[in-house]
C-alpha cells in the first residue's frame, strides 16, 4: 500500500454541486492545514449554499469560473499554488444528455482536456484525482453475482457516460505520457441533502411532499446501487490520502435496488399508497437494466460503508421537509422527462433572491452584469434590490442610506472591517445582498496630509481592505460599487489645463504627489483584475449639506487663500441617485464619476458670493505658495466624463449642476438683490 498523501492546496472543481459540496465540507471541517480552493461556475445543478458549513472558513476559497477557461485554470494553479486536484466538474444528468450532447462533450471532455493541459504546463501537481462514474462500464448482466472490477472493459451506452469514458481517456494518456499523478474514481448513485431535483430521489422526495405523482420510466425494474452522500465523502477523503497514482477506484455498495422500490420505500415514508401514487411513463431512448460494482479495491484501502439505506432515506427526507425551496422553482425538473438548460446560471440563490454573474459585452472597459428574469416574475415587477453598505460614518456611506431610504431600497451597513476576510463573509452571510457598496477609505483628517504620517493605516484600508472586499464579493458573484478617487491624475503635455482635453478610463495615473493618491492608483490598478467591480473615480465632491466639513465648497470657503485652478468636480446631489441607477443595471469597469467639464475654485466662490453672501471675500496664491502650508502637493486635472454622459445623457455640466443642486436650494432670500 502507498504512503499517506498529505496535500496542502487542492483545488475542487463543480464543489457547488452535490457530491462535491460534501466532499468539500468534509475536508474543511477534518483539515483546517489544507487550503481548500473551488472553482465552479454555478451551473443550474450547482448552488452556494451548498457550501455554507465551509464559506467562513478561513482556509476556504471561492472562485467563480469554468474549467474549460484555460487562462483562468492556468492562473488559478500558479497563485494559489495548488498541488492536488479534486475534478468534479460535469455535466452529469442523462435525460439532458440525449437532448443536448453536444453540451456534455464540452463540459466532460474539453473541460478535463484544458485542466490537464494546464497541469502539464505548470507542473507543480503531486495528485489528480479524476471523479468518473459507473456508467462507463455499460449495462451489467442481470445474473452477474460479481460487479465490474476496475479492469472491466468500458462500454457506455448513452451519451453522458460516453462523453465521462471519453475524459478517463485523456486522463489516463497525460498519466502516462507525461507522468500525471492521476487517480480514476467511479461511482455509484448517491443521494442525501442538497441534491438537484433532477435526480431520482429528490425528485421523488418532492413530489411525494406535494402529494403528486411519481414518474417511473419503463416497467420500474431497471437496478441501481444507492450510496449516501457522508460515505461517498469519507471515499473520496480515503482515496485522497491512501489512493495510489494511476490506479482506478469503485466507489459503491452491494445493496441494490429496482426504482420500484425506491418508489415504494419513499411512498411509505409520506404514508401513500404505491399503488395509486406510482405513475409509469415512457422509458429513456436506453436506459441501462443495471449497474453494479467491485468495490473490494477501496475497502483494502480502509473504507466501508456506514450509513444504512433505511437511515440515509430518512435524513434525506427530513432535509428536503426542512428545506423545501433550496432550489428554487425546480418545476421543469419534477418533469417525467425534464430537458433542464444547459446555460450556466447566471443568477444564484440566496434565500430565494437572484445574484448575478459577469459577462463582457465588448472589448472596452465598460461590462453589464446580466441578469435573467424570473419566471415567475412579470417584465413589469421590480427586480429585488438589497444593499450592503461599507462607511457607515462617512460622508458619502451616510448620503448612500439616505437615498437608499427615498427611493425603498432595503438596505444594511457592514459590520465588519474591511482587511477582516471572515468579518466580511459574515456579512454578506447575515445580510444577503445582491449588490456591495464601498464607501469606506482613508482619506485623512482634516485633509490627505495626515496620510503621509500614517502610511500603514492607509494602506490596510486603501488597498488591504478594499482588495480583500472586492475579492469577497467576486467569490459571492456580487456586484461592488466602488467609491474611488480622479485625484489620480495632473495636467501634463497630452492634458494641458484649460483646453478640454481630459483624462480617460483608460489613462494610466500619472500623479504621485501624495501617499494617499499612490494608494488609491496602486488599487485602481488591481482591480482592473476584477470583473465585479464598478470603480467610480470621485473628484472633489460637493453637496447641497454647505455646513458639511467634507463638502468643497465649504473647505475652500474657509480657506484664508486658495488656488485658482479648473478642475473636475463630482455633484454627489446628482451623482450618487445615478450611481444606485447603475448598480441596478450592473454596470462595472472604471468610469470618471464627475459631472462634464472643469470649474475653477474662484468661479465656485463667485457663486457663493452670489447666491450665498455678497460680502464673502478672498484671496488667491499660487501653488508655489501653497505649496508651503501643505505637507503633499494636490491633485488637479481634467476628467473626461463621455463615458458617463453617453450613460446617461441626463447628466448636467458642472456649473449647470452646482446652480441647480447647490446654490440654488441654498439661495438666501434677496431684498433689493441683496442677500440677507
Amino acid at each position: 500500500m502507498a504512503t499517506v498523501y498529505t496535500p496542502k492546496n487542492i483545488l475542487i472543481t463543480g464543489a457547488a454541486g452535490f457530491i462535491a459540496s460534501h466532499v468539500c465540507n468534509r475536508l474543511i471541517g477534518n483539515y483546517p492545514e489544507y487550503k481548500i480552493v473551488v472553482l465552479d461556475k454555478l451551473d443550474y445543478c450547482s448552488n452556494l449554499k451548498n457550501l455554507n458549513p465551509s464559506r467562513l472558513s478561513p482556509n476556504f476559497k471561492f472562485i467563480k469560473g469554468d474549467v474549460a477557461s484555460a487562462d483562468l485554470v492556468h492562473f488559478i494553479l500558479l497563485t494559489e499554488k495548488i498541488d492536488t486536484i479534486m475534478h468534479f466538474a460535469a455535466q452529469t444528468h442523462v435525460d439532458n444528455s440525449f437532448g443536448n450532447s453536444f453540451e456534455f462533450t464540452k463540459n466532460n471532455i474539453y473541460g478535463t482536456h484544458v485542466l490537464l493541459e494546464a497541469c502539464k504546463i505548470t507542473g507543480q501537481i503531486k495528485r489528480f484525482i479524476h471523479v468518473s462514474t459507473d456508467e462507463v462500464y455499460g449495462e451489467t448482466d442481470e445474473d452477474a453475482v460479481v460487479g465490474n472490477h476496475e479492469a472491466s472493459q468500458l462500454l457506455p451506452t448513452n451519451p453522458y457516460s460516453a462523453t465521462k469514458a471519453g475524459a478517463e481517456m485523456l486522463v489516463m494518456a497525460y498519466g502516462r505520457s507525461y507522468g500525471l499523478p492521476v487517480i480514476t474514481t467511479r461511482g455509484n448513485n448517491v443521494y442525501g441533502p442538497n441534491q438537484f431535483p433532477e435526480k431520482l430521489i429528490p425528485k421523488f422526495i418532492l413530489l411525494a411532499m406535494k402529494g403528486k405523482p411519481l414518474p417511473i420510466h419503463g416497467d420500474g425494474s431497471n437496478v441501481r446501487s444507492y450510496l449516501y452522500c457522508e460515505d461517498v465523502a469519507e471515499a473520496f477523503d480515503t482515496i485522497l490520502h491512501k489512493g495510489e497514482v494511476g490506479h482506478v477506484y469503485n466507489i459503491g455498495t452491494k445493496k441494490e435496488r429496482r426504482v420500484i422500490d425506491v418508489a415504494t420505500d419513499i411512498c411509505k415514508l409520506f404514508s401513500l399508497n404505491p399503488d395509486t401514487q406510482i405513475k409509469f411513463v415512457e422509458n429513456r431512448p436506453f436506459n441501462d437494466q443495471r449497474y453494479f460494482l467491485d468495490v473490494q479495491k477501496l475497502k483494502q484501502l480502509g473504507w466501508y460503508e456506514r450509513v444504512t439505506w433505511e437511515e440515509g432515506l430518512q435524513k434525506t427526507m427530513k432535509w428536503y421537509i426542512s428545506n423545501p425551496d433550496w432550489w428554487g422553482d425546480v418545476s421543469g425538473a419534477l418533469l417525467p422527462h425534464p430537458r433542464t438548460s444547459m446555460a450556466p446560471a447566471i443568477e444564484g440563490k440566496v434565500d430565494g433572491h437572484d445574484t448575478t454573474f459577469m459577462l463582457k459585452i465588448n472589448n472596452s472597459s465598460q461590462s453589464r452584469m446580466v441578469v435573467r428574469a424570473s419566471k415567475s416574475n412579470s417584465s413589469r415587477q421590480k427586480p429585488f434590490l438589497k444593499f450592503l453598505i461599507y462607511g457607515r460614518t462617512g460622508w458619502i456611506g451616510g448620503l448612500l442610506s439616505k437615498i437608499c431610504e427615498k427611493k425603498g431600497i432595503p438596505f444594511e451597513y457592514g459590520k465588519g472591517r474591511l482587511e477582516n476576510r471572515s468579518q466580511l463573509l459574515a456579512d454578506i452571510q447575515n445580510v444577503k445582498p445582491t449588490h456591495v457598496f464601498n464607501a469606506a477609505g482613508v482619506t485623512g483628517r482634516p485633509n490627505v496630509d495626515w496620510c503621509e504620517t500614517h502610511k500603514p493605516e492607509t494602506i490596510r484600508t486603501n488597498v488591504v481592505g478594499t482588495l480583500t472586499l472586492a475579492d469577497v464579493c467576486r467569490e459571492n458573484g456580487l456586484l461592488m460599487m466602488n467609491y474611488a478617487t480622479g485625484c489620480i491624475f495632473e495636467y501634463d503635455a497630452k492634458h494641458p489645463e484649460g483646453t478640454g482635453i481630459g483624462f480617460k478610463e483608460e489613462d494610466k495615473p500619472n500623479f504621485t504627489g501624495s501617499f494617499y493618491s499612490k494608494t488609491k492608483a496602486m488599487v485602481e490598478e488591481l482591480l482592473k483584475e476584477y470583473d465585479n467591480v464598478c470603480t467610480l473615480r470621485v473628484r472633489m465632491p460637493i453637496s447641497s449639506d454647505l455646513n458639511n466639513p467634507r463638502n468643497f465648497i465649504t473647505k475652500i470657503s474657509r480657506y484664508n487663500k486658495v488656488v485658482n485652478i479648473p478642475n473636475s468636480m463630482t455633484i454627489l446631489d446628482e451623482l450618487l441617485p445615478i450611481s444606485v441607477e447603475m448598480a441596478k443595471r450592473n454596470l462595472s469597469g472604471i468610469w470618471n464619476f464627475t459631472n462634464p467639464g472643469v470649474v475653477s475654485h474662484n468661479e465656485i466662490l463667485e457663486m457663493y458670493k452670489a447666491y450665498i453672501d455678497p460680502g464673502f471675500k478672498w484671496t488667491n496664491f499660487t501653488l508655489e505658495e501653497q505649496a508651503k502650508v501643505i505637507v503633499a502637493p494636490r491633485s488637479n486635472n481634467e476628467l473626461d466624463a463621455s463615458k458617463l454622459k453617453k450613460e446617461f445623457p441626463e447628466l448636467l455640466s458642472i456649473k449647470e449642476s452646482l446652480i441647480k443642486n447647490v446654490f440654488e436650494p441654498n439661495k438666501k432670500p434677496t431684498f433689493g438683490g441683496v442677500a440677507k
